[in-house]
């Protein structure tokens, strides 16, 4: 099953540990079975959550073990990187997913081989992502991203702007909606971050009514996944808990880090 995996330099083992692949093996049934477990809390069948595997700031090398573990779904925020990581891993059968704010020159970039995007948040760059995608002769799965903890540090549409912004979609026939996502307000403090996906689970109810197409709920990470599964996430984006803390400064929520003033449990 291998890859021919290159060699690890110092810098790998020390972030990475010195076999990733065992690692990674170890960690991603840790979550598979968090997962499991959220489901049966919430009295769900568990093949009603997808795991999205968050692989940013993970060297394109890196990933090939990843890959060896059963995973071919790459979750990345930045369009650049996912598409040098991309070129570099085009051997491999990998489907890749755009999860982060999205600048509109981008869009023809992301069209040429993302599978999905977990940010539409504007009519522009709807407009612009189906008339490069009609170009390319190629159809892409798109979550709407709404803003429900209410910071202005995060994107996505304001609640309220939502059910108009839906029921243009139908004008997007390359763009096919699969639901809503968020980001949660960042908290150790699950009181504060649950109404976040209790918000956006009453806003899908509402907008499904416009598009029956947009069911699935795309929210939780690392820190909040099981949160969100207990209040009907279908995909849950985790990174940290499957390759270990990131070398930057949203490096917190993962198993083994927590630290005393944002921690988040595992």
């Amino acid at each position: 099953m291998g890859t021919n995996n290159p060699p690890l330099s110092p810098e790998d083992v020390e972030r990475f540990g010195p076999d990733p692949l065992t690692s990674f093996r170890t960690n991603l049934a840790s979550v598979e079975e968090r997962i499991t477990l959220a489901c049966a809390r919430a009295g769900r069948d568990r093949a009603s959550v997808r795991l999205l595997p968050i692989t940013k700031t993970v060297p394109a090398h890196i990933l090939r073990y990843a890959f060896d573990v059963g995973i071919s779904t790459f979750g990345e925020n930045k369009i650049q990187e996912a598409m040098t990581k991309s070129e570099a891993l085009h051997d491999l059968a990998i489907d890749w997913s755009i999860v982060g704010h999205l600048q509109t020159n981008k869009a023809k970039y992301l069209t040429r081989f993302a599978r999905e995007f977990h940010a539409l948040d504007s009519l522009r760059l709807a407009d612009l992502l189906n008339t490069r995608l009609d170009h390319e002769d190629r159809f892409l799965d798109v979550y709407v991203q709404v803003n429900t903890s209410g910071e202005d540090s995060k994107f996505g549409l304001h609640p309220n702007a939502l059910l108009p912004f839906v029921e243009t979609l139908d004008q997007f026939p390359r763009l096919r909606p699969c639901g809503l996502m968020t980001l949660a307000l960042f908290s150790s403090d699950m009181a504060k971050v649950r109404p976040c996906f209790i918000l956006l689970r009453r806003l899908r109810d509402k907008a499904v009514k416009h598009n029956a197409a947009l069911t699935g709920l795309s929210m939780g990470m690392t820190g909040d996944f099981k949160e969100a599964i207990e209040e009907g996430a279908t995909v849950v984006r985790v990174g940290q808990a499957i390759f270990g803390k990131r070398p930057t400064p949203d490096g917190h929520y993962w198993p083994g880090f927590v630290p005393t003033d944002r921690g988040i449990e595992p």
